[in-house]
């Protein structure tokens, strides 16, 4: 069904035929793009009547006329290395406004792991069947018409692939710029941008990925990332999403994990206007292991909606999630986790918990933890929590001589160090140490 707001797919639709005759031809691959616009012009954006998009209005994001980025746009190399963790200076792909910038990408220290454009690989026969199996299989675009709008637009992106047994010593950062401004259009109009990342992990394999989401300006990101590890594969994957307070970003990450795998991903939200994440996890062979955990920081006129579903199809699998929301003003959050067991996952050890700790009268979050178990013999539990600062903790800390804004950034900060923490990457740490305290503007030093 068609929703109301099918009009503003226009420029989705007008531009789709550039992309065509701007990009290579690849029978099956076109077979795909066609199959997804043609699926997004069906069904178009998601509207509040749908029970997954009951409190995110994306009425806002449909009314502005954004304008998909159909070419490649030029970064300098130092404006690409300023956002470079001193951790990955020798391992560092930049991606703009979707396309892959090679010029100002760093793969000295890659060592063995293949890390190229995403069409590139299509044509080549190392890699072709590889993308081809994997490509769109876990974000199904079929009922979700953001991921088949990015589908759609699929002309670059970055494919990266991690042979048998390689264990990749340097983190691996991969940054997604927008720029704000679209090309071939008229001056000063917005950006769309639909970065894709393949990722395939190959039997006892191990790396450490960083997505890293920032911009200028007034745009749209609809981005997807697809995991794929096989038996052993090991990934530690951080997602930080700070993109400009103008913006608008919905992205998935789809992963699937194979035998005895392990997969631990932390997921940062402090950009944009209005953020969505949908996170999803297969654990569909037995032993694979995943932690899911993740850390918001809402503040005024800022929206941030995180769907998560945790999927244990074999037996002997363990999820472990702790999702935690900072919201002051009147900056709204929405969380809703989902873990199923299905029949026969005898031995799943399940843990979810999600909390919230709101710093304003005005700021308001939904959250909703779910079980459904289908297996006799499992260990499941979830839980929500929505508070205010301990008056009695602030008292405490203000009876000894500290200032009053002090005192509640400092158990704020407290906080969210639970997720911070387990951080192990010291530039990303420190990262969000200062991001939290500019949030609460103020500074440990105060």
């Amino acid at each position: 069904m068609v929703t109301e707001l099918v009009k503003s797919e226009n420029p989705y639709l007008t531009a789709f035929a550039s992309v065509k005759e701007l990009s290579p031809t690849v029978p099956w691959l076109e077979l795909v793009r066609s199959g997804a616009i043609d699926r997004f012009e069906q069904i178009g954006f998601p509207s509040v009547r749908e029970e997954e998009w009951k409190y995110t209005n994306l009425a806002p994001l449909a009314k502005e006329s954004f304008q998909p980025a159909i070419k490649p746009s030029d970064v300098s190399a130092a404006d690409a290395a300023r956002f470079a963790y001193p951790e990955t200076a020798n391992a560092h792909l930049v991606v703009v406004n979707g396309f892959l910038n090679e010029q100002v990408s760093v793969k000295t220290g890659l060592g063995d792991v293949v890390a190229i454009d995403l069409f590139n690989a299509v044509a080549d026969a190392r890699y072709n069947k590889i993308v081809r199996k994997y490509l769109a299989r876990n974000a199904n675009y079929h009922d979700h018409g953001l991921k088949a709008l990015n589908t759609a637009f699929l002309q670059s992106g970055v494919f990266l692939w991690i042979p048998k047994n390689v264990k990749l010593e340097t983190p691996l950062q991969i940054t997604f710029l927008s720029d704000g401004l679209s090309d071939g259009s008229s001056e000063g109009s917005q950006m769309a941008s639909f970065p894709r990342l393949l990722v395939v992990a190959e039997e006892n394999s191990s790396a450490t990925l960083i997505e890293n989401y920032v911009g200028d300006g007034r745009y749209f990101t609809d981005a997807i990332a697809e995991i794929v590890l096989k038996d052993g594969a090991r990934l530690e994957h951080y997602r930080v999403q700070n993109e400009n307070d103008r913006a608008f970003h919905v992205a998935t990450t789809a992963a699937e994990l194979g035998r005895a795998s392990s997969y631990d991903v932390t997921s940062i939200n402090l950009g944009a206007q209005l953020a969505r994440h949908d996170m999803s996890v297969v654990l569909d062979h037995e032993g694979a292991e995943c932690w899911v955990d993740g850390l918001y920081v809402v503040g005024p006129d800022q929206h941030s909606d995180t769907h998560s579903v945790i999927d244990h199809k074999e037996p002997h699998c363990n999820s472990h999630q702790l999702y935690k929301g900072i919201l002051d003003g009147n900056g709204r959050a929405v969380f809703n986790g989902k873990i199923f067991v299905r029949e026969g996952a005898q031995k799943t050890d399940a843990m979810q918990t999600n909390k919230n700790l709101l710093l304003s009268p005005q700021a308001r979050v939904d959250t909703k933890p779910q079980l459904e178990i289908y297996a006799d013999d499992v260990k499941c539990a979830h839980g929500a929590a929505v508070g205010q600062i301990d008056e009695e903790e602030l008292f405490y800390l203000q009876a000894r001589g500290m200032n009053p804004e002090l005192a509640r950034s400092l158990l704020t900060y407290g906080f969210a160090e639970e997720v911070i923490g387990k951080i192990k990457i010291e530039s990303i740490r420190s990262q969000l140490d200062d991001a939290v305290m500019t949030h609460l503007n103020t500074r440990l030093d105060t």
